[in-house]
Parts: C-alpha cells; sequence; structure tokens
C-alpha cells in the first residue's frame, strides 16, 4: 500500500510515517519504481507508535515495544524491554509533576503575598493550608434558580437610604445622581486567611463576590463608556471590611455598606442565611434617575455579570 494509505488507517500525517522511517522504526520495501510499499505489519507499528505517543512516551522510546511485536509476541508490551521503557515514562512523568507542585507552592506563595501586599490584614505565618484563591471560582457550582425576588423591582424609585462609601463619603440612594448607575448586590465577600461560612459552596449563587468584584473593576471603563455613570458595590459587611478589599483588589469605584440590610427592608430584596448571617441573595439594578430600570436576577455566573451588564447597556443605549 501506499504511503497515504498507511497514514489513513493507522490516524496519522504522511509527515509522521516518514518521521518513523526516518528513526527507523518503519522500513518499508521500496518497489523498482522506487515508490515505498507498506503492509499489515506496518500499519500495525504505526498505530503502536501513535498509541505509546498519546501515552506519553516519546516517538524515540518506542522501539522496545517495536521490536517486542517483531520478534513475534502478540502484544507490544510483553518483553522486560518494553516493561522498562514504561518505567522510565512513569518516572520522567512523576519528575514532571513534582516541578509541577513545586511551581504551584511558589505561585500559592506568590499569590498570598500579593493578596496581602494592599491589606491591613498580614498574611498568616502559622505554616498551614494556602489561602484559599477566592479570584476564581470552583467547578459545578449550584446554579440559582428564579424565584421571582426581583420580579417586582423595575420601576420601583429608591428609597431614602444613606449609606457609607469605603471613599468615606455618605450615599443618598434616592440621589444617585443622573443617567444610570449599576449597583450590584452581593452578599459576603471572602479574604485571604478568612474561613468562608460552612457549606457556602453549596449554597446556590452564595460563591464567587471575589470575582464578581474584579469583573466590575475590568470592565469599569468600559461600563462608564457604555453609559453607565457610575458604579457601585453593596453588601451587608461593614465599611472598614469592604475598605480592606477594595485596596486589595485595586476597585476604582466605591462600596456601600448596609449593615442593617435597610435596602432589602425598603425594596424587599431577596436575602438568604448562612453560618448565623443575613446575607443578600445576588443580584443587580440598573437605576436611571433614582428609578429601578432594570433587574439582573438571578446572576450567574457572577465572574462573568459585569460582561453580561455590559452587553445590556450596549443594547439599551440613551439617545
Amino acid at each position: 500500500m501506499r504511503i497515504g494509505e498507511l497514514a489513513r488507517r493507522a490516524g496519522v500525517t504522511t509527515k509522521a510515517v516518514r518521521y518513523y522511517e526516518s528513526l527507523g522504526l518503519l522500513t518499508p520495501v521500496r518497489l523498482a519504481n522506487g515508490y515505498r510499499d507498506y503492509d499489515e505489519h506496518d500499519v500495525r507499528l504505526t498505530r503502536e507508535i501513535r498509541a505509546l505517543s498519546r501515552l506519553g512516551i516519546p516517538v524515540e522510546a518506542t522501539r522496545p515495544f517495536l521490536e517486542c511485536l517483531a520478534l513475534g509476541h502478540r502484544h507490544a508490551d510483553d518483553c522486560p524491554a518494553a516493561l522498562a521503557g514504561y518505567r522510565d515514562a512513569i518516572d520522567e512523568l512523576t519528575k514532571r509533576i513534582e516541578g509541577l507542585v513545586a511551581r504551584r507552592a511558589v505561585l500559592a506563595a506568590h499569590l498570598q503575598e500579593a493578596a496581602h501586599r494592599n491589606s491591613r490584614l498580614s498574611p498568616p505565618t502559622d505554616g498551614g493550608e494556602p489561602m484559599t484563591d477566592y479570584t476564581s471560582l470552583p467547578a459545578d457550582l449550584p446554579v440559582p434558580e428564579d424565584d421571582g425576588g426581583g420580579a417586582h423591582l423595575p420601576g420601583t424609585k429608591m428609597p431614602h437610604l444613606e449609606l457609607h462609601a469605603t471613599d468615606g463619603a455618605t450615599v443618598r440612594l434616592d440621589a444617585l445622581g443622573a443617567g444610570r448607575t449599576v449597583l450590584y448586590v452581593y452578599p459576603l465577600t471572602g479574604r485571604p486567611g478568612t474561613d468562608l461560612p460552612e457549606g457556602w459552596d453549596s449554597i446556590p449563587g452564595a460563591r464567587g463576590c471575589t470575582p464578581e468584584a474584579c469583573g466590575f473593576r475590568d470592565h469599569h471603563q468600559e461600563l462608564l463608556a457604555a453609559g453607565a455613570a457610575r458604579v457601585y458595590g453593596l453588601s451587608s459587611q461593614d465599611s472598614d471590611y469592604q475598605r480592606e478589599v477594595a485596596e486589595r483588589l485595586h476597585l476604582p469605584f466605591g462600596m456601600l455598606s448596609d449593615p442593617g440590610r435597610g435596602l432589602a427592608e425598603a425594596l424587599d430584596l431577596p436575602t438568604f442565611t448562612a453560618g448565623g448571617l443575613t446575607l443578600y441573595k445576588r443580584l443587580t439594578l440598573i437605576v436611571r434617575d433614582g428609578v429601578i430600570e432594570h433587574v439582573f436576577y438571578p446572576v450567574f455566573p457572577p465572574d462573568q455579570h459585569a460582561g453580561q451588564v455590559l452587553a445590556w447597556l450596549g443594547a439599551n443605549r440613551l439617545c
């Protein structure tokens, strides 16, 4: 058979076949016209090389396996030399894993140092487990369902409520100013060295406040360009707690503190309880000239929410 047919049947490229030949792993017969002539044995060898390569064994190291087949064994790993090839590959993989683990430890140390660089809190020095990375989301988080908790909000006027911001200002929610305000409400921002409430990741919509804040930070200028006059984050955490978060995450907008959950009472916002705390469910209000124009609820995934708000602003630009 010709090289193209061999490559097709073995699931490789003709370039790969020529490379195998250059290493002496394949030795096809040459016909009188100079063409290579491959047989079923060559197909078997090529498939074996491909399978071993997928296991991470370099093409150059497949020779003992091919020689085992050449000796008439049914399986390419029926020979001691082939078993030694497995061991060599495992040893090499172990070294790579150890190197990656070491690199991971260094990266975790850099992350912990960077996370506390702008924090008034000191990193833990007890030699315990590395800090939890709150900037990324675990896989398979439960998705919050729409329980109707935000359906009544569009068209509602913002209440006369004064809240402290992380920049020291006092913000009146019924006097946010002209134009659109993006007010994202969230439950609880995690911070390095502090455990989240027990079972936090199993509560639909709870995890993800830090990635959400980082998303609004990274898209802040785009949000303003798309028509948002201002952006605020709001939770029931106190201003001192939020100020540390804002400094550490370099947030370019103010965070509002509502420890008494006055906004929840005034607008009948949805809340939940975790770790003995009553917290806001995650939602975002688009406030225009003192009236709620649009509500995002539920919000998921939180790390992509700023992009969702940006897309809405782009599709609903003010004339």
